[in-house]
């Protein structure tokens, strides 16, 4: 049986004078006599010094950067600066060597994009390590406010044969012959032949299987993978991703908006709260990155600041014909600085949802009451007739977190509008059945798992907050 001390805790209460084994990986080897070491538990690395007359020359030699090392030794108060114990080793034991040589990784500065493209050693690095440990961190907090509150965790199919969002970008699942496919008489694919027997698809969405449960349930959540045919290549969109998706029952938009605040708002502070080492890191990586930048490109606050700033004051709250509003009397669009254009009706582009939230009101901003025309089927109409309860909670340098509505519960109102956006009524009777038999008001939001990654570690690409990206012509791994 293998047995060690994990660093993270040991240092939380260091045992001076007593002896620990620890193992991890090499992240600086100092003048082969001090190795410094990380084991994945935190950020938190243990100086492990090496009397190099002690060990045979091969183990001195096989110590490198990243290599894999076990150290036993005593624990004793550090003589040098930068840590408060370091352990005396007294015998080491090699586990896997790295031949810097061949090794893609140096010790030294690494690009993002190179680090994506050796996916398979980047969480050893200080950056990443810390990255997928708030991942985690957020993951865990999702799941437990939910638990906490109620609501039932629903598994929601990836496969399906529905289109929740109506976009049409969707990846096909099929075991037909992609060249010769069965045909029927019209000469189109006959998917009768197919696995399912039927057209599908991965999922967009699990939205409206979660309203299935709101509705025999009260509240549920998912919080799965969902999938995007986008040929889009920016730094806010994957082709893989995950969504958390609440659902209430006997709950309007005000409910909606009120939950999804609370929510993000726990999850930033589950993180400041548990995971403060790691956020204090990347808030230092920021700083560093930025410091030979002109103040005007800099974030106005740090990392940590910026994250105790959203969570103590509450969110604006406008609707979407206010935000138009201010966007067209705002200075930038005057001195036609935005590339899109703006007009009601039309969706607001990131380049206008940041203004909102980063120059006009400087703090989170909840936009509802959308156009109908622009908002998916489901989306519950207004009294007006021209929007629906739809909102949109927008954050700073990311600009949408988290998509919501109330859902129309009223049959003939849905109807009208699925046969107005050229829903087929046939392929979700099960959905209108839901109105028919038993309905009740309910709503729900999704919130896009990297997006708030994203903002709470600071990173600059939603590529590098997610273990193995999915991208256009990026499957790797």
């Amino acid at each position: 049986m293998i047995l060690r001390q994990e660093i993270a805790p040991l240092l939380k209460n260091p045992p001076v004078g007593t002896t620990v084994t620890v193992m991890g990986w090499v992240r600086a080897w100092r003048g082969n006599r001090f190795m410094v070491l990380n084991d994945g538990s935190g950020p938190e690395t243990l100086q492990v010094v090496v009397d190099a007359d002690q060990f045979p020359e091969e183990i001195i030699r096989s110590i490198g950067f990243h290599a894999c090392v076990g150290a036993t030794g005593t624990l004793a108060e550090s003589q040098g600066s930068g840590q408060t114990v370091e352990l005396i080793a007294s015998s080491i034991q090699i586990f896997g060597k790295a031949d810097l040589s061949k090794y893609p990784l140096q010790a030294k500065a690494q690009s993002m994009e190179f680090l994506r493209e050796n996916a398979q050693f980047r969480m050893r690095t200080n950056t990443f390590s810390a990255v997928f440990r708030i991942r985690h961190a957020v993951a865990y907090a999702i799941n437990k406010y939910f638990h906490d509150r109620g609501f039932y965790y629903l598994h929601t199919p990836i496969i399906t044969g529905n289109d929740a969002e109506g976009a049409g970008e969707m990846f096909r699942v099929t075991t037909l012959d992609p060249i010769n496919p069965p045909l029927d008489e019209a000469g189109k694919v006959d998917y009768r032949e197919d696995f399912f027997g039927k057209a599908t698809n991965l999922t967009v969405s699990g939205q409206l299987q979660a309203e299935i449960g709101a509705l025999a349930l009260g509240k549920v959540y998912t919080f799965g993978p969902t999938f995007r045919a986008e040929n889009s290549n920016t730094s806010r969109h994957l082709a893989e991703f995950w969504m958390i998706e609440p659902e209430i029952a006997f709950a309007d938009i005000e409910n909606d908006m009120d939950l999804a605040e609370d929510f993000v708002k726990y999850l930033i502070n589950f993180c400041l709260d548990n995971y403060l080492p790691d956020l204090e890191f990347l808030d230092e990586r920021i700083q560093q990155a930025e410091k030979n930048l002109k103040a005007e490109l800099r974030r106005p606050m740090g990392l940590i600041e910026m994250l105790r700033f959203v969570v103590q004051g509450d969110f604006e709250r406008i609707t979407y014909t206010e935000a138009v509003e201010l966007i067209l009397a705002s200075t930038p669009y005057k001195k036609k600085k935005f590339q899109f254009p703006v007009a009601w009706g039309s969706d607001l582009q990131a380049e206008h949802e940041r203004w909102l939230v980063e120059q006009h009101f400087k703090k989170p901003v909840i936009v509802r009451n959308y156009p109908k025309d622009i908002k998916a089927f489901y989306m519950r109409l207004n009294d007006d007739g021209k929007t629906v309860a739809a909102m949109d909670i927008l954050f700073p340098y990311i600009g949408e977190v988290i998509g919501g509505s109330q859902r129309e519960e009223r049959e003939e109102v849905l109807r009208a509008r699925m046969q107005e956006m050229g829903v087929h009524e046939e392929e979700l009777a099960w959905y209108l059945q839901l109105r028919t038999f038993g309905g009740a008001p309910h709503a729900g939001f999704g919130l896009g798992f990297e997006r708030i990654v994203l903002f709470i570690t600071g990173m600059g690409n939603i590529r590098d907050v997610i273990p193995f990206p999915r991208a256009p012509k990026t499957a790797d791994f």
